[in-house]
């Protein structure tokens, strides 16, 4: 049970982190312009957007969520099983940040679930 709970935060705080920097992102707009007074133009601009504290914050989270499931579980297993965060990362695209998510990309997420459930299955 502790390996399902530590997974979902993982999870959770993994992905959930990284669609709120992409929302955060898409309101800074495209960076185009790579010189360093752009760029820190860019990172004050993206510094007062909330989502991107948040992110930050969800993404700390998910480090040491990490680092706690690393101290107990085999990295053999942690890692593949974290994998399901791109199953929650095309959902997250798709619901929460609008984006168009195409039949390949389904067919993806399903190879990730399939080899999630080997792994697991493995396990036993």
């Amino acid at each position: 049970m502790k390996d399902v709970v530590f997974v979902f935060l993982i999870v959770a705080t993994g992905t959930g982190g990284e669609l709120c920097v992409a929302r955060a992102m898409r309101e800074v707009g495209e960076v185009t312009d790579f010189r360093p007074s752009a760029v820190l133009r860019a990172l004050g601009v993206a510094l007062r957007v909330r989502w991107l504290w948040l992110g930050l914050a969800l993404l700390a989270g998910y480090f040491v969520t990490l680092l706690g499931m690393l101290s107990f579980e085999n990295v053999s297993f942690v890692i593949p099983v974290t994998a399901l965060g791109y199953v929650v990362g095309a959902l997250g695209g798709k619901f929460f940040l609008g984006e168009r998510v195409g039949a390949g990309r389904w067919l993806g997420v399903l190879l990730v679930c399939a080899g999630v459930a080997l792994v697991v299955a493995g396990r036993r």
